[in-house]
């Protein structure tokens, strides 16, 4: 019975001792299933939080690329982007309208100067009281190369020299003396248009082509664009859309060009046919001027 009890005791000693080992055992298996099953949910949350975190990262650089997309289109920038083409038609268009706004600032002084002289030339030609004054005032240096001192002078020298020849200048041959004094005042008059429309024919050509000048860089931009389109197999807005604004900025400078080079040709236009007019009155005021001279016995 003794032995019996020894017997269980013992055993009993060697199974606490057992747990006693066990147990720290236990411990690091106990440690470890969290750290596994977190080693284990960590790739699933690992790519959201990757992707958390790339997405602002994305957003950024496509933020930033855009706003320097954003930067980088303006005026200088399309042009430098154009093709040769393009950049030729542009060229050519800019030099039209520069051209265009010199030739306004000519023909302004021109006529201003112009009608300004022959204002001065008919307040005193209507002083002359004879033949030989018309003369002296029109040939004056004060009046040189304006048209109606021009028309003045060849009448009244045509009958100056009509009078040297011998020739009966009054009286009977009164008409015949007016009919060369008035020949020789029309080849003034009918150089008088071509005189002073000089330079018209450019304003003229720059409003009238240059729309279609500009269109053709545009037609060629937009064709070239498309080739891009093509060729990068995208339709991104960001892609094609400098290449469009490229190609309508050709058509935009050939309406710059073309807009003022027309209402410049109106305006001289105008000017001119006012001075026809103007030049028709003193015609007929000149030769009642010297057929009364004629009249007089001059």
């Amino acid at each position: 019975m003794l032995e019996h009890k020894k017997h269980n005791t013992f055993i009993a000693l060697l199974g606490a001792a057992a747990l006693l080992m066990s147990a720290p055992a236990m411990a690091v298996a106990a440690q470890a299933a969290p750290a596994t099953s977190a080693a284990a949910s960590a790739p699933a949350a690992a790519p959201a939080t990757d992707s958390a975190a790339a997405a602002p990262a994305d957003d950024s650089s496509s933020s930033s690329s855009s706003s320097s997309a954003k930067a980088e289109i303006n005026f200088a920038s399309m042009v430098g982007g154009a093709t040769i083409v393009v950049k030729c038609v542009m060229a050519i268009l800019a030099l039209s309208s520069v051209f265009s706004w010199i030739m306004l600032i000519m023909k302004m002084m021109d006529f201003g100067s112009l009608n300004r002289v022959t204002s001065n030339f008919l307040e005193a030609y209507r002083g002359a009281r004879s033949i030989a004054d018309i003369n002296r005032i029109a040939v004056s240096d004060e009046f040189a190369g304006n048209p109606l001192a021009d028309m003045a002078a060849v009448g009244t020298e045509e009958i100056q020299l009509s009078k040297q020849a011998g020739l009966q200048v009054s009286g009977e041959h009164r008409d015949s003396t007016l009919s060369r004094a008035q020949a020789a005042i029309g080849a003034i008059q009918a150089g008088l248009a071509k005189r002073l429309s000089g330079g018209l024919w450019f304003l003229a050509s720059v409003g009238s082509t240059g729309p279609f000048v500009g269109l053709f860089g545009t037609v060629y931009g937009i064709m070239n664009s498309f080739i891009g389109i093509a060729n990068t197999h995208t339709t991104n807005l960001a892609v094609v859309a400098p290449g469009i604004a490229e190609a309508l900025m050709a058509t935009g400078l050939g309406l710059i060009a073309a807009i003022p080079a027309v209402v410049m040709y109106n305006i001289f236009n105008t000017s001119i046919s006012n001075y026809g007019t103007r030049s028709e009155q003193f015609v007929s005021e000149l030769m009642n001027s010297l057929s009364r001279q004629l009249d007089k016995g001059a």
